[in-house]
């Protein structure tokens, strides 16, 4: 019978392989038919910096666990302290910030919350020319978004509609000599 001899952990770039496997918890020597891959992958997903596992059997004797890591898109400041949140709004872990990752400002910032997935889904909207200026993105509602850029000047952003539009203007814009600038109306930008 063909049972486990190797397990092949790749794709995890932040998550100790070691833990991984522990976690996955397949012995050496197990049948490889009776080896669960669904409750193997649902074990390793609990991994709070997992954002998505695929356990497959490769004959003749190997189980192959295929991870996605996930990939701080803002941070949040709270008491306990800097937690980095995904691209689905997902709080996974408390660590400083990589250099890049902007603040996040929000009532109540995480899974669930429209204001947060409507900063978010600004900051997926910008040319990555001026998501990497961005220092801090400010959601007040999904309709009052501010973005202040490293340089600490402010673009008002509005709301999530025409973001793309918004982002295309805000360039340009920015090469004018001003602290606030205003692409709420991305036909009708002004700046202060």
């Amino acid at each position: 019978m063909l049972s486990v001899r190797e397990v092949d952990v790749t794709g995890a770039t932040s998550i100790p392989e070691e833990q991984i496997r522990s976690v996955l918890a397949v012995p050496r020597g197990q049948p490889l038919l009776r080896v669960d891959t669904q409750s193997a992958a649902g074990r390793v997903a609990e991994i709070p910096k997992v954002a998505s596992v695929r356990v497959q059997r490769v004959y003749p004797s190997t189980i192959r666990v295929t991870v996605t890591d996930r990939v701080p898109v803002v941070f949040i400041d709270t008491p306990d302290g800097t937690h980095l949140l995904d691209a689905d709004a997902v709080d996974y872990e408390i660590a400083p910030p990589p250099p890049g990752v902007p603040r996040l400002v929000t009532e109540n910032p995480g899974w669930g919350d429209q204001a947060t997935e409507a900063a978010l889904d600004v900051l997926e909207s910008m040319p990555p020319q001026l998501r990497g200026q961005v220092g801090q993105i400010a959601a007040n509602s999904i309709s009052d978004i501010a973005v202040t850029l490293l340089d600490g000047r402010v673009v008002m952003w509005g709301g999530t509609e025409n973001s793309a539009r918004k982002g295309a203007v805000t360039l340009p814009l920015l090469t004018q000599p001003g602290q606030t600038y205003d692409v709420s109306s991305p036909d009708l930008p002004t700046v202060r």
